[in-house]
């Protein structure tokens, strides 16, 4: 009677794990607004924009790569213990990073916390999923999924907050109250529980999936370092990580208890579903990527100004998301998504018309329709993945269409960031000319780099602040039409796949439904 009526304890539960997931999805968006100062070689560890990708990327491969096994860890030794130590790994690496003293040490210390969110999050779901009964199950995920709104609309403004009065190790360390009061109420209020069948662990399915990503992602870097990628430097790796890759799709499909069940790609619906959740968070981060620097260098904005101007777009998801569903059954999922998508890639591609002298307010009102058109994706894509597959496996397509979300999201800014580093390379060149070589080299990696050396030169630095800045808005308005152009084909894919509005069930049809046993 009780899994029908649900744990008695279940709402302050929920409460609990969705502080739990506080820190790690602050912390990302808490980053982003860091990576300016993070880049300076005064105030922060004077990061390359290269590197800059690398901390971004090192926690989100891990992370994507691991999700799954600790999921499964977690069913075999209990969902509370893995979410405790999730917790221990979580903050001690946000120590860690908080104390870096050089970029790779950020690096290193980012994929520990990589390691500590892949245990966290398929924990909370999985306790929720336990706690809940079926019918509370729906809107108890909608209160989880509008925590982790709330965090992603708090972390920049929080960030600038923090890079304001102290320094940029802070952005890491506010990490550490919410992980010790995340543990103290786990442990009081939150039960343990295992699945009685879980599955078996896959570690060379993860093993090849993180090798071929990072392969990947470090050649699609590497090219933007060169400004080219007919270089052996970049060639290798990433052909590389794709015949891992292939091997992994390879082994996957082989298996019985595969990691990243690869046969579920065959339901056009559900490839559907999770290559526009992969195309939407491909642009989006990459664009985040640029955008920071936009507001920071060249418009001037503080990092908390900079946060400040992030929150309609957090604002828009948090207004919006709840309606989405509405607005999928009233429209049908194409529609809804496909427009969505199409408002989202004019949103990129607006950014190709910024400069020196946008107005703030129409920033502003990008951000807000930006953040609105993505609150009308995910529902009807994740409904989709959802429908297409068998009800007992909706946390495996839950995983799934995180894990991909993730993966995306490092590829997009490592190959847009890539880009944007390739194109200002070329565009600042002939303003180096005079420089020393090793000069030209440090100030023709990136828009910071560019400013630094100029800092050092004084009157003669000074001529190089204007086109440096001039050479970044260029490399972003390419960067912009290309993340828009992704978008718009994430729109056509969605207009030849997504299921269309659904036709209402007859009365039988609905009452042999309703006869179907609950999964728990």
């Amino acid at each position: 009677m009780e899994q029908q009526l649900g744990h008695p304890r279940r709402w302050q539960i929920l409460g609990v794990l969705v502080f739990s997931l506080l820190a790690v999805v602050l912390d990302n968006t808490i980053l982003n607004v860091a990576l300016k100062t993070i880049a300076d070689p005064v105030e922060g560890l004077g990061a390359t924009q290269s590197q800059m990708e690398w901390a971004i990327n090192s926690y989100t491969l891990v992370f994507a790569g691991l999700l799954f096994t600790f999921g499964v860890i977690g069913d075999r030794t209990g969902r509370k213990r893995m979410l405790l130590i999730g917790m221990v790994l979580f903050g001690l690496a946000s120590l860690a990073s908080a104390y870096s003293q050089d970029p790779g040490q950020l690096i290193v210390a980012r994929a520990f916390m990589g390691v500590g969110g892949a245990a966290i999050m398929p924990a909370t779901l999985a306790i929720i999923s336990n706690v809940f009964p079926p019918q509370e199950r729906g809107k108890a995920i909608g209160v989880w999924a509008g925590g982790v709104g709330i965090a992603v609309a708090i972390g920049p403004i929080t960030g600038g907050l923090l890079i304001e009065h102290f320094w940029w190790g802070s952005v890491f360390l506010i990490n550490l109250p919410i992980v010790l009061i995340s543990m103290v109420l786990i442990t009081m209020v939150v039960p343990e529980s295992r699945d009685p069948k879980p599955s078996r662990l896959d570690p060379v399915g993860v093993l090849l999936s993180i090798v071929g990503l990072v392969a990947i992602t470090y050649g699609i870097i590497r090219g933007g370092e060169l400004a080219t990628v007919a270089s052996a430097e970049v060639l290798t790796p990433a052909l590389l990580g794709v015949a891992v890759l292939i091997g992994f799709v390879w082994y996957e499909r082989r298996i019985d208890h595969p990691a990243f069940d690869v046969t579920y790609f065959r339901d056009a619906r559900f490839a559907t579903a999770v290559g526009m959740i992969g195309i939407v968070f491909f642009a989006m981060m990459g664009a985040m990527f640029f955008l920071v620097f936009y507001l920071q260098i060249v418009l001037g904005f503080s990092p908390l100004q900079a946060g400040a101007l992030m929150i309609p777009f957090a604002a828009a998801q948090i207004i919006f998301a709840p309606l989405s569903q509405q607005m999928t059954r009233r429209f049908g999922g194409k529609l809804a998504a496909t427009v969505s998508m199409v408002i989202v890639a004019a949103a990129l591609g607006s950014y190709a018309l910024m400069d020196q002298n946008t107005s703030v307010l129409v920033i502003e009102i990008v951000f807000f329709v930006q953040g609105a058109a993505m609150a009308n994706i995910m529902p009807p894509a994740t409904t989709a993945i959802m429908e297409s597959l068998p009800r007992e496996k909706a946390g495996v397509g839950s995983a799934m269409s995180n894990t991909v979300r993730q993966i995306a999201g490092a590829l997009g800014v490592a190959l847009l960031g890539s880009l944007l580093s390739a194109t200002y390379r070329d565009e600042i060149a002939p303003a180096l000319t005079g420089l020393p070589d090793q000069l030209r080299h440090i100030a023709g990696e990136s828009l910071t780099g560019t400013l630094n050396v100029a800092g050092g030169l004084g009157e003669r630095g000074a001529a190089l602040i204007a086109p440096a800045k001039q050479a970044f808005v260029d490399g972003m308005h390419i960067t912009a039409l290309v993340s828009a152009v992704i978008a718009l084909l994430g729109a056509l894919v969605a207009l030849r796949w997504l299921p269309g509005k659904q036709v209402p069930a007859a009365p039988a049809e609905r009452a042999d439904h309703d006869k179907e046993p609950a999964v728990v």
